[in-house]
């Protein structure tokens, strides 16, 4: 693609399609490879990642909607969607929030937490896999430069947890 818009476009700075190109296509041949684990599970992706939310915020497991979808960066229709595909199979439960009555928490059943744990040990061993071709030292470049981008896109998440490391190491 890039030598083709160079012949045909020599005057256009091509370097950002290459980046953005790459990235993207790394995003499709990924799904493509982290689906199957999801699915030998009977869970998708996208499901994975609010169980693993829920899971990863410690006892009692509890988010609200609102929480879930900001950590996940998705609408709150894409939400309830997956709210609702996960309640029907028992994964997590909906209740009134106790601190805020106009509000509902979202929490991981015990059948929940164990399909989390089950799933998670392949999951990061296929990870592990997809990256084994680069090192440590790679993979940490790798990593900054993908949160320096995420951020410059206005991705919070990784900005409030750049902000929480800086402030550790300031405070030591």
């Amino acid at each position: 693609m890039l030598e083709q818009w160079e012949r045909e476009a020599p005057e256009v700075d091509r370097s950002p399609m290459g980046v953005v190109g790459r990235i993207s296509r790394l995003a499709q041949l990924l799904q493509a490879e982290l689906e199957p684990i999801f699915a030998a599970h009977g869970v998708n992706g996208g499901e994975f990642d609010v169980l693993a939310s829920l899971r990863r915020a410690g006892r009692p497991y509890r988010l609200t909607p609102t929480e879930l979808g900001k950590a996940l960066m998705v609408t709150s229709g894409g939400m309830t969607k997956r709210l609702t595909a996960l309640e029907g199979r028992g994964l997590i439960g909906r209740a009134p929030d106790p601190n805020d009555g106009r509000s509902t928490t979202v929490s991981l059943t015990r059948e929940g937490q164990r399909l989390v744990e089950a799933i998670l040990p392949e999951h990061v061993t296929n990870e592990e896999r997809l990256l084994s071709e680069l090192g440590n030292k790679q993979r940490a470049e790798l990593a900054g430069l993908l949160e320096t981008l995420a951020i410059s896109l206005g991705d919070e998440a990784n900005a409030q947890v750049r902000g929480a490391a800086a402030r550790r190491r300031r405070h030591g």
